[in-house]
């Protein structure tokens, strides 16, 4: 399964120690909390007694693993290995061909073309073909019990009841360890939301039918800001002069300005005069070590549906590589320092207390702190990389 989890999980299997003993009685705080609280909130939205109790009768509470603080932070280039890139291209453009009738009609519906479809099926369930591991009514009724989204995940609770008390998903429903459900890995209640009949049988199934699947995600994608007729964004040189600083969705400018800043295509073709008129974004997920783009809003389309640059990033090109047969990236990714997420969260406080916004101190380098290192860089007379390093480390934490 190719989506970040929220949470790492494990089962409560022993008695062993202190520890346990303690959360074996959280596991019965929650039992009772699933028959005491959970089933009246149920029974009013509909669930039935026999789907509630085939659902959650001898669920075992899971519990958070803590947070390795010696994580290593992870580096862009991770995110593009070659045999995945490969695998979800070549299945893609096998696809591309077998669907060809669906995907015209459902670009014509949504505005969607369909070689982003194929890719984000790829990148979510290998094209349905990845193994669905967990038990999704233990995993959203452990997140709905206690965590940091208990409220959001009641709902979802509540949702994935509701679907199979309707007959419209599986009775032994399975998830990814978020709650994912189906090939294009919707949480319960963006099932309800976004789930369309692709093969007009009546039904949507996001389980079985491989249209359904795609129209699903088309349709979540149109109503989530996806632009007809723009594609999601250009790689792109960017000279010296412009400042990598200059990243962001909210430091938009149309694509014909940047141009005249001295951006441009690395392919040497002029941006499409159509994406000239429109507002474009500098994206440099590596900062000054590895490739640039200009992206598009249907760039921030892809991130509604996971929130990573990355996951966009990769959407958007595998779909060029299954359209267009492209290759990789014309940029590297440059050989960066190897730092832990707890260094770089220290870095991200050390960038807050001189009133810097960093997205917050996770230990994550999205473009808020991208851009930040990089201010922080020039007002500092050094060269803006606009990435974190062990010196900066040093400097900041």
């Amino acid at each position: 399964m190719f989506r970040t989890a929220l949470a790492s999980l494990m089962i409560v299997t022993q008695l062993a120690s202190p520890a346990v003993a303690q959360s074996t009685k959280e596991v019965r705080q929650f039992q009772q909390w699933v028959q005491q609280d959970l089933w009246p909130e149920a029974r009013r939205a509909g669930v039935s007694r026999r789907v509630f109790d085939a659902a959650l009768n001898g669920k075992v509470l899971l519990a958070p693993t803590k947070p390795n603080a010696q994580a290593e932070f992870g580096r862009p280039a991770r995110y593009f290995g070659a045999n995945t890139l490969n695998y979800t291209s070549r299945e893609g453009q096998a696809l591309l061909k077998k669907h060809s009738a669906l995907l015209t009609r459902l670009e014509k519906e949504t505005g969607v073309p369909g070689q982003i479809l194929l890719s984000i099926w790829g990148r979510e369930s290998g094209f349905g073909r990845v193994k669905i591991p967990q038990d999704a009514f233990q995993v959203l009724a452990s997140k709905a019990f206690r965590g940091e989204r208990v409220v959001d995940f009641r709902a979802e609770l509540i949702a994935a009841l509701t679907l199979v008390e309707q007959g419209r998903a599986p009775k032994a429903l399975k998830s990814s360890w978020a709650g994912a459900l189906g090939q294009p890995q919707f949480m319960p209640t963006n099932v309800a939301k976004f789930g369309r009949d692709g093969d007009s049988d009546g039904r949507v199934d996001i389980w079985w039918s491989e249209a359904d699947t795609l129209a699903s995600i088309a349709h979540y994608l149109a109503k989530h800001g996806w632009q007809r007729g723009r594609d999601w964004g250009f790689e792109v040189s960017v000279p010296v002069d412009v400042s990598c600083a200059l990243e962001g969705p909210d430091q938009g400018r149309r694509i014909s300005e940047w141009s005249k800043m001295g951006v441009t295509r690395v392919n040497g073709r002029a941006f499409p005069a159509k994406e000239a008129r429109g507002e474009g974004y500098l994206m440099m997920p590596a900062g000054r070590h590895g490739p640039a783009f200009l992206v598009t809003p249907n760039f921030y389309a892809l991130k509604e549906y996971n929130e990573s640059d990355l996951y966009a990033l990769f959407v958007g090109h595998v779909g060029d590589r299954i359209r267009y047969r492209m290759g990789d990236f014309s940029a590297g990714w440059a050989k960066t320092d190897t730092l832990l997420r707890a260094d770089v969260a220290a870095m991200q406080r050390g960038l807050e207390r001189l009133g810097h916004d960093v997205g917050g101190a996770d230990g994550l380098a999205g473009f808020r702190t991208r851009r930040s290192i990089g201010r922080w860089q020039e007002a500092t007379g050094q060269k803006a990389t606009c990435w974190p390093s062990k010196a900066i480390v040093q400097r900041l934490k």
